[in-house]
């Protein structure tokens, strides 16, 4: 599902226009990455949690050198889905 077709399911599971559906659908995104990005998580039961982490250093390898190179540690965006989520995939298999 892309991004028009999501935004024509939440305006027919709503009764509401395409373009209010996507200005929420706007909304939506932009306070979980300010929250994210300003290191809050944000937790909905059931469906999951947007929290910053921070990646590890660690060492890597040029693939065309094979030259060890150091990969500073970095904080990154991750998702976690919620259990009613994982068990609602798990059934649809």
């Amino acid at each position: 599902m892309n991004r028009k077709e999501l935004v024509s399911a939440l305006a027919a599971k709503n009764g509401s226009t395409k373009v209010a559906a996507d200005k929420f659908l706007d909304d939506f995104q932009e306070v979980i990455m300010t929250a994210v990005a300003n290191g809050s998580a944000v937790k909905l039961t059931g469906f999951g949690c947007w929290e910053a982490v921070e990646r590890a250093a660690k060492v890597g390898r040029n693939p065309v050198t094979g030259e060890a190179i150091q990969i500073p540690c970095k904080v990154v965006p991750r998702f976690k889905p919620g259990k009613e989520f994982k068990d609602m995939v798990a059934a649809a298999q």
